[in-house]
């Protein structure tokens, strides 16, 4: 008997490649002929190239090729589909420092590095608009607002009050740090295009591809089978993938471009810095009348993710009967950004966590208790009750694991020799969604079945999760399923890795494709004369864990392709979100409870331990669950306490490398104890996942933040909380 693999701790399948070193990522390929390619960036942050010189570049050993604004590579402007608005060589204006003005090709990776350091470039110079501070408030991209029936405005609304919160936080910008710097290779044959690097949405990315170049669709390939973290930073194709592949065509002969990390932070987007400003107007028992979210996001003049942290937070965590959210975009010349995991709900629900903590303090509720006092049912916007919510139990669970009832409500009243010792919690909240989704399911005469999906595994285990789903559709152990993924050749769906949405989406494709599947085998087993039940009516023969039964007769699927001489059997099926989905307000919620320690000489903030239990519906592998959300918690330890990349005046990032932009290691980071209600959605899908990517991430910044306020009093609304501001 075969038991199902679901929910159980499922090693990943393309655990062994990766840690033999096996497995192929973009800059792994090696066509025959290969040639290397170089970035040349503008060194000013605003202005126009006058003229470039690139005479010595050209003359440098093994180069083939320079390409500048003056000597272009031809591209289509882009269409709308996100990134940034410009292609690269295409004029001379430079919109950011770091923006692409050149490439050098060579035989080597170092001849091409080397002789981009020789290219120079003339400058007409204009001021750099570059920081939130002091700029001017943004464009509003439309105000949310509802009012109860006699209540003026929102500002009424909170005089009427009787507590009052106003609370300004900012956040600076912040890097996506894959592991894999982005790469590209690409590889032309004839008139047909083969482009290996990482993407989140590999079809989109290809067709995006063909556009730009102005080729057919069908006549370009993208395969990313193996991908060293995405976190929304691949989701569009940046001009760098398609210079190569330009460059590539016009030399024939394939290139390969890799970037270097300072590359990586200016040449491919970022998460923008944000300020905002929550207020909350309260009964005195911390009951909320009306709550206040005003935002201004960086947005580039060269484009990219549009910053409004209140759409999925604010407007949506709380009951309360008053609410307003403006959400602001400010026009800087900085390198464009981009969608960063939990791209809106990480910031939004800093300033809401922390204005809540500040509520708590003024009112004298406990945390848990003011969250649980606010608690909606509903959006309390539009009025749409949410699919499935347990976001009470993940409080009352979480407290109970972490022991909050030790802790001590007035701040600085727990100390550990030099050490002061706070306590604090918070709520998390991220969207749910399910996207259109088509998969493959392919029995083979080797006795395996091929299940594959246009998917990509950026590092989160969709690979594994097709495995084991499939393993459960048809009976058979996780090791009889070979999964597919990151190709735009395989089945069609448009389910990009991203919005926490692969599981959610791709679960119900894969269990269609099955179960179309099975009924093809058996189709094919009644219909072909070299079968064992040729002939039978199909209602009497049976699929059973890998075998096909029927008049007493058993044979397993791999040896009944090979007797009837047919290499595979499959079926393509896709799903769709459900009916009735728009009645719906579908989101993952969760609660942490955190412990620091900060210093009383030296400022120093430290994370003690941390407590997060999640409502994300059915878990498809608890090891890969578990992983996905202590990695989003300890990116919450790097937001709340180390990461920041300051823009100085003239547009330079001031971290360019791992060295100066700080992200979490071992020593920053202790036990994470994650917990997840075992509470299947009964209204996304059939099996009930609401995908977990994303929510470990948001608040976790805020729940450290208010225990730093327990353990010091002192309250830190600009991220991160470094030890100058604790001193």
């Amino acid at each position: 008997m075969t038991t199902s693999p679901l929910g159980r701790e499922i090693d990943r399948v393309d655990g062994p490649p990766k840690v033999t070193g096996s497995a192929p990522y973009a800059a792994d390929y090696r066509p025959d002929g290969l040639v290397h390619g170089y970035l040349v960036q503008a060194t000013v942050g605003r202005g126009t190239v006058r003229a470039m010189e690139v005479a010595r570049a050209e003359a440098a050993p093994g180069v083939l090729a320079v390409f500048t604004p003056f000597r272009p590579l031809p591209l289509n402007p882009p269409n709308g589909g996100g990134g940034e608005n410009y292609s690269a060589l295409q004029d001379t204006a430079v919109r950011f420092r770091g923006q692409i003005i050149g490439l050098v090709v060579a035989d080597t990776f170092e001849h091409a590095r080397d002789a981009a350091a020789l290219v120079s470039a003339d400058y007409a110079v204009t001021p750099s608009r570059t920081s939130l501070a002091g700029a001017s408030p943004g464009v509003s991209q439309g105000v949310v607002q509802k009012l109860a029936p006699g209540v003026p405005s929102i500002e009424a609304a909170l005089a009427a009050s009787p507590v009052t919160v106003t609370t300004s936080v900012s956040q600076p910008a912040h890097h996506h740090i894959a592991m894999e710097p982005h790469a590209t290779t690409a590889v032309w044959v004839d008139d047909q295009l083969t482009v290996y690097c990482g993407a989140q949405a590999p079809q989109r990315a290809a067709a995006t591809i063909a556009d730009r170049l102005g080729v057919e669709r069908a006549k370009v390939r993208l395969i990313c089978r193996h991908t060293g973290g995405g976190f929304g930073q691949r989701s569009p194709v940046w001009n760098e993938a398609l210079l190569c592949a330009a460059a590539a065509r016009a030399l024939r002969r394939p290139v390969k471009l890799v970037l270097s990390r300072e590359q990586v932070f200016t040449a491919i987007g970022h998460r923008g810095a944000v300020r905002q400003t929550i207020r909350l107007g309260a009964e005195a028992d911390g009951r909320l009348r009306a709550l206040s979210h005003d935002s201004d996001g960086e947005l580039p003049a060269a484009g990219g993710w549009q910053m409004m942290p209140g759409r999925d937070t604010s407007a949506v965590t709380y009951r309360t009967p008053n609410i307003r959210i403006d959400q602001r975009l400010v026009t800087l010349d900085t390198p464009p950004t981009w969608s960063m995991r939990a791209p809106a709900e990480s910031p939004g629900m800093f300033a809401l966590e922390t204005a809540m903590d500040e509520l708590a303090v003024r009112t004298g509720v406990d945390p848990v208790e003011l969250r649980l006092r606010n608690y909606a049912t509903e959006d309390p916007v539009e009025g749409r009750r949410f699919s499935s919510k347990h976001l009470d139990e993940c409080y009352r669970a979480g407290a109970e694991r972490f022991g909050w009832k030790r802790r001590q409500a007035r701040p600085r009243s727990r100390t550990e020799g030099d050490w002061l010792i706070g306590m604090g919690m918070a709520s998390a909240i991220y969207p749910a969604w399910r996207q259109f989704a088509t998969a493959r399911a392919r029995f083979r005469d080797d006795g395996f079945v091929a299940v594959a999906s246009a998917t990509s595994d950026i590092g989160t285990g969709a690979l594994t999760m097709l495995a084991a789903v499939g393993a459960d559709e048809l009976g058979l152990p996780v090791s009889a399923i070979a999964a597919e993924a990151g190709d735009s050749a395989l089945p069609p769906g448009g389910v990009g890795a991203y919005g926490s949405s692969v599981t959610t989406s791709t679960v119900p494709a894969v269990q269609a494709a099955c179960r179309a599947a099975v009924t093809a085998l058996i189709q094919a087993a009644v219909a072909n004369p070299r079968s064992p039940f040729a002939g039978l009516d199909p209602a009497t023969v049976r699929y059973r864990r890998g075998r096909i039964e029927a008049s007493g007769r058993a044979v397993d699927f791999g040896t009944l392709l090979r007797t009837m001489g047919v290499p595979s059997v499959e079926a393509v099926s896709t799903s769709a979100p459900a009916a009735g989905a728009d009645q719906y307000r579908f989101h993952c919620f969760g609660a942490h409870f955190c412990e620091v320690r900060v210093n009383r000489l030296t400022g120093e903030p430290r994370v003690n331990r941390f407590t997060s239990v999640f409502d994300v519906g059915r878990v498809v592998n608890a090891k890969a669950a578990r992983g996905q959300l202590v990695g989003s918690i300890i990116w919450g330890i790097g937001h709340a306490l180390l990461e920041a990349d300051p823009i100085e005046p003239d547009g330079r990032f001031a971290a360019a490398s791992l060295a100066d932009y700080l992200v979490p290691v071992h020593a920053d980071t202790p036990e994470i104890d994650v917990h997840w209600l075992d509470r299947p959605d009964p209204h996304i899908s059939e099996f009930g996942a609401k995908g977990l990517g994303e929510i470990g991430l948001v608040s976790a910044a805020a729940a450290i933040g208010n225990a730093v306020y327990n353990a010091t009093g002192i309250r830190v609304h600009d991220l991160p909380i470094t030890l100058d501001k604790l001193l």
